[in-house]
């Protein structure tokens, strides 16, 4: 019995840390498509009242790694303490985060591609974060 739950244990951390690594890899690979294919090498923002920012590869892999493993933490902690209802809470949680984190780009000052590529990294990060966290997640019981 033992052995079956460090096993399903292990496989869960494993599927989770794959989910994290494709999570920024495929963000760095639209931010790659968006910089070097379709001329946004100069990805900038600029929010109001800020010196402009130019997005990289950098920000590409900070801004995808820290929120799964935000997300990676906050399914923990529902698994945790309500575990029957973990997976359903996180989705619901997740999905509302995922439409929110869209405000900003409506509000940065951008060129139209730039809008575009930032709402598809948005669209990339949930679209691989809130799946691949939803299938290691706990069953109801």
């Amino acid at each position: 019995m033992v052995t079956e739950t460090r096993r399903g244990t292990g496989a869960r951390l494993r599927a989770r840390f794959i989910t994290v690594v494709a999570t920024v890899l495929a963000t760095v690979a639209v931010w790659a498509v968006a910089a070097l294919a379709f001329g946004q090498d100069d990805l900038v923002v600029q929010q109001p009242g800020r010196e402009a920012m130019e997005l990289g590869a950098g920000q590409m892999v900070f801004f995808s790694f820290v929120p799964a493993l935000l997300g990676w933490a906050f399914l923990a902690v529902l698994e945790r303490f309500v575990p029957a209802q973990a997976r359903v809470v996180w989705t619901v949680v997740a999905s509302g985060i995922l439409v929110l984190s869209f405000v900003p780009v409506l509000q940065v000052e951008a060129t139209d591609g730039t809008k575009v590529t930032l709402a598809l990294l948005h669209l990339v990060v949930g679209a691989v974060l809130i799946p691949g966290f939803w299938r290691t997640g706990g069953r109801p019981e």
